[in-house]
């Protein structure tokens, strides 16, 4: 059987073809929730399109977003251990997945070792960017972690550094941990001092942060 090569970051197209033909597509709407934290992980999702974001929750409809996912990744890992979700997973437009059972998923697993070295780097890098949110949740403040998000999403592009993701306060305050209202004072300084720009919905770094607020 020849082997395939796959990305660091996103599945080659000839693996994403070969391991989504394991599943069945499903296509969902806007602000579906796919996986549920809590429930057993008996299926792997692998995203053909569109976005989801991966976060966790409190009973009091509180929300932090671990991650976002795009076309080419994947979610649902812990189909390989038959175990207990950790996380939730939402659509944020419409999304299609190939939805794979958790014993196909092994199976290739098994035939596609490229595929297998790809899973682990994956878990790897999630893991350390884990540990960085941990990190940053313990040691820096809210305005800390606001920058560090801008920071980490921003491309350079022609001397300017840009957030290509479309992204509200809210989204930002729910990826570090804060409310709204705070993330939304920190904005109107970073705006009012000619730091940030937003334009349709996407943010531009002017110049470089200040190291504290």
């Amino acid at each position: 059987m020849q082997r395939q090569a796959v990305t660091a970051d996103v599945l080659q197209e000839e693996i994403l073809r070969a391991i989504a033909a394991r599943g069945g597509v499903r296509v969902y709407a806007r602000s579906s929730v796919i996986i549920n934290e809590g429930e057993r992980a008996d299926t792997f999702f692998i995203i053909l399109s569109g976005r989801v974001k991966v976060y966790g929750s409190d009973d009091s409809g509180n929300e932090i977003i671990y991650s976002v996912h795009g076309a080419g990744e994947y979610v649902g890992e812990m189909s390989l251990e038959s175990g207990i979700r950790t996380a939730s997973v939402m659509t944020m437009e419409e999304t299609a997945c190939s939805v794979v059972s958790g014993t196909e998923f092994k199976n290739f697993i098994v035939e596609q070792p490229a595929f297998a070295l790809h899973l682990i780097h994956k878990l790897i890098r999630r893991a350390r960017e884990a540990t960085e949110g941990i990190k940053n949740l313990a040691l820096l403040d809210v305005y800390g972690r606001v920058c560090t998000v801008l920071v980490g999403l921003a491309e350079e592009s022609n001397g300017v550094l840009r957030v290509t993701e479309r992204l509200t306060q809210q989204d930002i305050a729910d990826r570090v941990g804060a409310s709204r209202e705070m993330v939304s004072r920190i904005f109107k300084e970073l705006i009012s001092g000619g730091y940030v720009a937003q334009d349709a919905g996407r943010w531009t770094i002017l110049k470089k942060l200040p190291a504290r607020w």
